[in-house]
């Protein structure tokens, strides 16, 4: 396919407004468009200030009058205090002990509307629903209702919300000075997926059919004031009304909800008709909000989707110059930059280099709670790291993932989150030549933690219907700390076999068992390495380069 070039043009006159720093990816799946009866939300964090970590709060009762202290999660800012309920439930991640998942990504919005005196952000939005609320809907209400008595500090969020039963996408805006947000919550419909990726998906939706659609009373008639919107209420969109779409929303953002797809939906999803919405050149061309998957969905077809590089369409961007003579689908920052008067951006995929934490999370209802919510938790890039199961019951969290191992200013010898950076930039180094075995090591852990998870809950499930929750948890607690620090220390053997193959460039010769070849004297030293050929195309571009010296 002939390779869509990334420009863009200072006289297009984009809006300011709508690509954020710290950009996320999520996909919705249905428990109809599920393999096993799952809901599942998958969820990339992706922030270069963002350390992966896994959070947890055990769930706790409160006294009369107790308070809770909120902190911007992006920035650590504190904004102030709010009442705290009566009783707290425990989450584990992004997702609590009732098998509801929250999942964002932020989409900006028009500039302006973000509220200066709010106490609520994005962040604490997400784990205080978590802790207060059992189900999508209960969540919905409990957001809309606290950013109604504390306003909201954040910009536009659409977040991805399930429980056992459904899935739901709503997104959130602020109203400036006005204390508050309007929000409009979309339940996907069942057998079929969503997926969203800092672009405002929401765009016409039902007014009376609060079974499929709930919404702020005033988030049309709000935008009339604002002078966003000057239709008939059946005429209103929420994304047109709040986040206009510009070339770079679409071609930085929406691009990764056309590859999870393209790639879930096979020909479900007509991704020709929509290629040009997806490379900005025609935002009328809207893609669905939901579309039916090509077949029923397990954890791993959700999770490699999140690895995806644009491979084999024309946003590829593996194979022209700037992947290096290694193809490697990564550019570093700045994303953008001018060259004889003009503009342009590097493409932006679902697996990228900044992840701070990522997961695949599992409602799974035809389960007790104590089993049934699931979390498949990683950290670092989703294309190069391996995701471990973390039951939701959990009595601690693995010292590995344990907040407080380590920041993104302090290494530590025990933290996943540096293990796997530290494996990753061997990869990026050499990708073409690392990658392969890197996903081949991702690909056997997450497969046998499949088998061991479905041995797992069966074990569980005869103690809880022997009566025995202590023992339940107890052994669900120890499955995912042993299994956890099983993945660390494959990690760290297999970065270390790593850099000794890879080491200066060179490529060390193996056996047929994959063990390493001397040069049979006995002495430790190797065989005589390997110097794969670099690439034709990158050849040639340096020999250019070379003779305009």
């Amino acid at each position: 396919m002939k390779r869509i070039l990334l420009l863009t043009l200072l006289a297009a006159g984009l809006l300011a407004s709508t690509v954020k720093s710290p950009a996320c990816t999520n996909i919705i799946v249905t428990k109809g468009a599920s393999a096993d009866g799952s809901c599942m939300v998958s969820y990339l964090a992706d922030s270069h200030q963002l350390y992966g970590e896994l959070y947890y709060w055990p769930a706790a009762d409160w006294p009369a009058g107790s308070m809770t202290d909120i902190y911007d999660w992006d920035s650590g800012r504190y904004l102030g205090r709010i009442p705290q309920v009566s009783h707290t439930f425990q989450v584990t991640g992004n997702i609590n002990e009732h098998q509801l998942i929250i999942g964002e990504t932020t989409f900006g919005g028009r500039e302006g509307l973000t509220n200066p005196g709010g106490l609520i952000d994005y962040g604490s939005l997400i784990y205080l629903t978590l802790q207060r609320t059992r189900t999508a809907r209960e969540a919905i209400a409990t957001i809309g209702k606290l950013l109604a008595e504390y306003g909201y500090a954040s910009e536009g969020e659409t977040f991805s919300i399930a429980d056992t039963e459904e899935c739901w996408m709503m997104e959130i805006i602020g109203k400036g000075a006005e204390k508050g947000a309007v929000w409009v919550a979309i339940r996907i419909p069942d057998g079929e997926i969503a997926a969203h990726a800092n672009c405002s998906r929401i765009h016409h939706f039902p007014l009376n059919d609060p079974e499929n659609c709930i919404y702020a009373p005033d988030v049309i008639s709000f935008a009339r004031k604002m002078g966003f919107f000057k239709g008939s209420d059946a005429e209103f969109s929420f994304c047109d009304a709040y986040a206009p779409a510009s070339y770079e929303t679409l071609r930085g953002c929406e691009t990764r909800t056309w590859a999870a797809f393209r790639i879930l939906g096979g020909d479900n999803f007509d991704a020709n008709r929509y290629i040009d919405f997806a490379a900005g050149s025609n935002p009328a061309n809207k893609m669905p909000l939901s579309i039916r998957p090509k077949k029923k969905l397990t954890v791993k077809d959700v999770a490699d989707a999140q690895r995806d590089h644009f491979e084999g369409t024309p946003f590829d961007f593996s194979e022209d110059v700037g992947a290096g003579e290694f193809r490697r689908p990564y550019r570093w920052r700045p994303m953008g930059f001018e060259v004889d008067g003009k503009e342009y951006e590097f493409e932006r995929s679902a697996g990228t280099q900044q992840t701070g934490f990522w997961f695949v999370a599992q409602s799974r209802g035809w389960l007790p709670d104590e089993i049934g919510a699931l979390n498949w938790f990683g950290v670092d890039d989703s294309a190069t790291s391996a995701l471990t199961p973390i039951y939701v019951c959990t009595r601690r969290v693995p010292q590995s993932y344990a907040v407080g191992n380590g920041n993104m200013m302090t290494w530590s010898d025990t933290s996943a989150f540096w293990l796997f950076n530290r494996t990753t930039h061997l990869a990026y180094l050499f990708y073409d030549r690392v990658a392969p075995e890197l996903r081949s090591a991702i690909d056997r852990f997450e497969n046998e933690s499949q088998e061991l998870v479905r041995d797992m809950d069966a074990k569980a499930l005869k103690m809880l219907e022997a009566g025995n929750r202590a023992q339940a948890v107890s052994a669900l607690t120890e499955f995912s700390n042993k299994r956890a620090q099983n993945l660390f220390d494959q990690w760290k053997n297999f970065g270390d076999r790593m850099l000794v193959k890879y080491m200066d460039g060179n490529v060390k010769q193996v056996d047929e068992n994959g063990e390493f070849l001397d040069n049979g004297n006995g002495r430790g030293i190797p065989a005589s390495p390997l110097h794969p050929k670099f690439r034709e195309r990158w050849l040639k571009a340096v020999a250019k380069d070379l003779k305009q010296q």
